[in-house]
């Protein structure tokens, strides 16, 4: 019997990341081959026409998963009814603007949405959230969603854990789906850890691979953390297609499950697990199974990890306070 279609939304939808993003989705990358969905998609009255635009383009490439479009600049009937919403939409920073600025508009931007989601999407819908500053958008979408399980509010920290993989894979020559269970801790900004400590490539340990600990410990930390900013000065636009593709990822294996003896990487609401403050969002190793995730325990924690954690953690929670001084 076919499956039922799935209300995704994606909100930013005329942009570069949901222009990339969308017909991932209507292709099944997300969700699986057999299951079908109906598109919600959401962007800002000045992006209508080429939201309309982007609708059109998905009629015309007639994918047999796509059983319906919803093209809007309304939040309400953008999040009536979805199952999973990933948010892409936010305030970008610009020339002269402060941190504090930045943050502003996004409390703004992710409170009014929180509040259709709250309202309007289904009772279990599973949030992820893309725009920057990833973790603290989450967190207020978090603040003004109450009834939507916290456990269902996740960032994006797949696009840096996809891009150690990348990495890895080219610093050993081997193929990016031989490297397993990298970790990417922390916020998803330049004080991310990406750490291969725990990582391996076939039952090898990749530091004994690399046999280069001064190579992990500086150029692979500051690539993986410094990758968007180098992006942006060769496309001349920020990352988009990566994005789309992690963005995917992190949805798949949320719903359908990790592989046996595999981790990955989300931003989730910390438990206090790794003696990271509870209350922040965090991105910690976890596995998946049966549409929930769960962080990893147990993992060694050398000396030169723990600084690494300790700083971005610190980082996260002068976002949050910061975060929580806009909205008095």
């Amino acid at each position: 019997m076919a499956k039922e279609p799935v209300r995704v939304l994606v909100t930013g939808a005329a942009g570069q990341i949901g222009y990339a993003l969308v017909p991932m989705v209507a292709r099944g990358i997300m969700l699986g081959a057999d299951q079908p969905v109906i598109l919600h998609m959401l962007d800002i009255p000045p992006a209508a026409e080429a939201l309309n635009g982007v609708k059109m383009e998905l009629v015309d490439a007639a994918f047999p998963l796509l059983k319906g479009v919803v093209a809007t600049t309304d939040v309400v009937e953008a999040c009536t009814g979805v199952s999973v919403a990933v948010m892409v939409g936010g305030f970008p920073r610009k020339e002269g603007m402060e941190r504090k600025d930045v943050m502003s508009k996004n409390v703004s931007i992710y409170k009014a949405q929180a509040s259709a989601l709250e309202k309007y999407a289904a009772p279990n819908c599973k949030v992820l959230v893309v725009a920057n500053p990833a973790n603290t958008n989450a967190l207020i979408l978090k603040e003004f969603a109450p009834s939507i399980p916290e456990k269902n509010i996740t960032c994006l920290t797949r696009l840096d854990h996809n891009r150690a993989l990348g990495q890895i894979s080219e610093r050993l020559n081997v193929q990016v789906s031989d490297v397993k269970n990298v970790i990417i801790w922390g916020n998803h900004s330049s004080t991310q850890y990406p750490d291969v400590t725990h990582a391996t490539v076939g039952d090898k340990p990749v530091p004994e691979l690399v046999k280069d600990d001064a190579w992990l410990k500086g150029e692979f930390i500051t690539t993986v953390q410094q990758r968007g900013a180098a992006i942006i000065k060769a496309r001349k636009l920020s990352s988009a297609l990566s994005a789309a593709s992690s963005a995917c990822d992190h949805i798949r294996d949320w719903v359908l499950g990790t592989p046996e003896g595999a981790w990955v990487s989300m931003g989730v609401y910390s438990d206090g697990s790794y003696n990271v403050p509870a209350g922040l969002i965090y991105s910690f190793p976890v596995t998946c199974s049966g549409g929930e995730w769960k962080i990893v325990q147990g993992l060694s924690i050398d000396e030169f990890s723990r600084a690494k954690l300790d700083a971005t953690a610190a980082e996260l929670t002068e976002e949050k306070a910061l975060a929580y001084s806009c909205l008095s």
